[in-house]
């Protein structure tokens, strides 16, 4: 009987998380504890963490972190409130991709900022106001976290325009692209971009 206890719990643990994202460069999953919940100890690989909800002292909405590699960890909240977050698991190779040269932290560092970076990744928060348009800009393959609702539209290299709405939390795979940003919504707009090295 506890044998069966255990893998119930088990097996409800498992089921708060989703895979969104999973190709040759990136597994990216949408994890779901209630408060004091832990999905079973396993391996990880190097790995970006992305709250999408307040649980602290583990999480704040919209707040990034570096996991090293780790051949035993279990994800936990030990928090009384409940956790959202997105994990981004890196694979190797790293996915080809031109040099860029034009740098939205360069470009516009008022809406374009760096969390962190090292040599795996480099993860951007980009925040617009409403109705501000960013210049064009390069990024290379990364996973896009929609930390708030947003309708923004993108203007892209070839002349294309791409009507993005999104719901916050929403995640999506990008290829190296160029394209420049206009926040046409009436809030101020954020995501978090993880660039792949």
């Amino acid at each position: 009987m506890r044998t069966l206890v255990l893998a119930l719990i088990a097996v409800s643990a498992v089921a708060q998380s989703a895979v969104e994202i999973d190709n040759p460069y990136a597994h990216v999953t949408r994890i779901k504890l209630a408060p004091h919940e832990k999905l079973p100890v396993r391996a990880y690989p190097a790995t970006v963490r992305i709250c999408l909800s307040d649980a602290p002292p583990l999480c704040a909405n919209g707040a990034t972190a570096w996991l090293p590699a780790a051949t035993s960890r279990a994800e936990e909240n030990p928090s009384a409130q409940p956790l959202e977050e997105v994990l981004i698991e890196l694979k190797a190779p790293h996915p080809p991709s031109p040099p860029i040269t034009l740098d939205p932290v360069k470009l516009d560092p008022k809406y374009h900022t760096v969390d962190f970076e090292n040599d795996r990744v480099r993860v951007l928060r980009t925040v617009l106001a409403p109705h501000i348009k960013s210049p064009m800009h390069q990024h290379l393959p990364y996973v896009v976290v929609y930390i708030t609702e947003l309708h923004t539209t993108m203007a892209l290299a070839d002349g294309k325009l791409v009507d993005n709405v999104r719901k916050r939390g929403e995640i999506a795979w990008r290829d190296a692209m160029q394209h420049s940003t206009e926040n046409i919504g009436n809030q101020t707009a954020m995501e978090i971009q993880v660039e792949l090295k």
